[in-house]
């Protein structure tokens, strides 16, 4: 489609490009360790320090707000001084630090200043790993390397591990203890991050061809359906996150040990479609499978309003309802990549991301908890269900992207 690339005799071996893509998913993984982990201590936190629900959903609508901001703006300058690899260092260190200063606080507003912070922090790494991976990996596996890079480690240890570990830590020891765990690991990854990775080659591209505007990439009807597909699921998430912990103690009565396991299916699932569901979409399209998922999220909070019955099939519920995570770097990176200039990737997932926290990141878990106060907490769980409902209504407007099918649609009249 476009003439930018990368010159297929820079790329390295394809030992390496599983390296780059595995190590960037354990480091955004860890990343989510420590964004979720105030969300699952926050049974221990809230009594504590004696927050409303109100004030649980501003920690995540401020840790949002920062990241959005954060994703905008390091995602542009990346792409401005071709550097990438020092940002990840940088940006893993910090929130590293953040984590930790999570567990000093002692009052709403210290803790919600160390949120502030670890947002501004985590924003830019994303955007700036899908950069490297467009660099480095080959166009025919690029769909698969963007979900296991953003999704695989990011659910398997940020939902998935998280809760098994933290509330046993913080039951036993307290929730601080918890934060001071968190910290640690992304020490490891960013030494091994600088010492094994390479500085992505620059693309190349005909010289002939005009600079490409980022606000000719938004002419295109997939970047802005992306957009808002993104504030609508990025609201469902932060939401499920803020309050289904809550939910699942103080209105379904389980044992805080119950909702840790309950917890971690969701990761559990987002782990296996990090991979599983944008290789679907290789194989069969793009757009089917954003809407197939998308209304496939209606089971998760119509499961945990309504059924009764084993735990066990609440959690095989959870574990179908959160598929629809497989589809966050389909419309995050890959959709938008594929539909513009590639050299638009980082800014342009960072623009997709950052509207997402911004507009729904920052205001859903806010009126979530507006609406918990006023209604009781099964209010989010509703908000949940709507919002997956019009992610499915967007993705019917999608255009195919996925270079197979669109190749495969080329040949089909010869």
């Amino acid at each position: 489609m476009h003439s930018s690339s990368v010159d297929s005799s820079q790329r390295a071996s394809g030992g390496y490009q599983a390296w780059v893509v595995g190590l960037l998913s354990l480091n955004f993984g860890i990343l989510f360790f420590d964004r979720n982990a105030l969300n699952f201590l926050m049974p221990f936190v809230q009594p504590d320090l004696h927050l409303s629900n109100t004030q649980v959903g501003m920690f995540s609508s401020a840790l949002s707000l920062t990241w959005a901001l954060s994703g905008l703006a390091v995602g542009r300058i990346s792409d401005k001084l071709g550097s990438r690899k020092p940002v990840v260092v940088v940006a893993t260190l910090a929130f590293c630090l953040c984590s930790f200063a999570s567990g000093l606080a002692s009052s709403f507003f210290m803790l919600l200043g160390a949120r502030l912070l670890m947002g501004a922090a985590e924003g830019g790494v994303m955007p700036v790993s899908h950069s490297m991976i467009v660099s480095e990996v080959a166009p025919e596996r690029r769909g698969m390397a963007m979900g296991v890079a953003q999704n695989l480690g990011s659910n398997l240890l940020g939902s998935g591990l998280a809760p098994l570990l933290l509330v046993p830590v913080a039951a036993t020891y307290g929730w601080r203890e918890g934060f001071y765990l968190a910290a640690a690991p992304g020490l490891i990854t960013a030494v091994v991050i600088w010492f094994t990775l390479r500085e992505p080659p620059a693309e190349v591209h005909d010289a002939a061809q005009p600079k490409v505007a980022l606000s000719e990439a938004f002419r295109h009807r997939n970047v802005v359906l992306c957009a808002i597909i993104s504030v609508l699921l990025v609201s469902y998430l932060v939401v499920c996150w803020a309050f289904m912990p809550l939910y699942l103690t103080k209105v379904r009565g389980f044992a805080p040990e119950t909702m840790g396991w309950l917890m971690a299916t969701l990761g559990l699932s987002a782990g296996i479609g990090s991979f599983v569901v944008p290789a679907i979409s290789d194989a069969i399209g793009r757009r089917p499978v954003m809407i197939g998922f998308a209304f496939l999220g209606v089971i998760l909070p119509l499961g945990g309003l309504y059924y009764t019955g084993s735990p066990w099939m609440l959690a095989a519920i959870f574990f179908l309802g959160w598929g629809l995570n497989g589809l966050f770097p389909m419309f995050m990176a890959t959709i938008p990549s594929e539909s513009v200039d590639p050299r638009l990737t980082a800014t342009l997932t960072g623009v997709v991301m950052g509207t997402g926290e911004v507009l729904g990141g920052v205001l859903s878990p806010f009126l979530a908890g507006a609406l918990a106060d006023v209604y009781g907490l099964s209010a989010a769980l509703w908000l949940m269900l709507a919002l997956c409902i019009l992610a499915g209504i967007c993705a019917l407007g999608l255009v195919e992207s996925a270079p197979r099918v669109v190749a495969r649609r080329t040949l089909a009249p010869a």
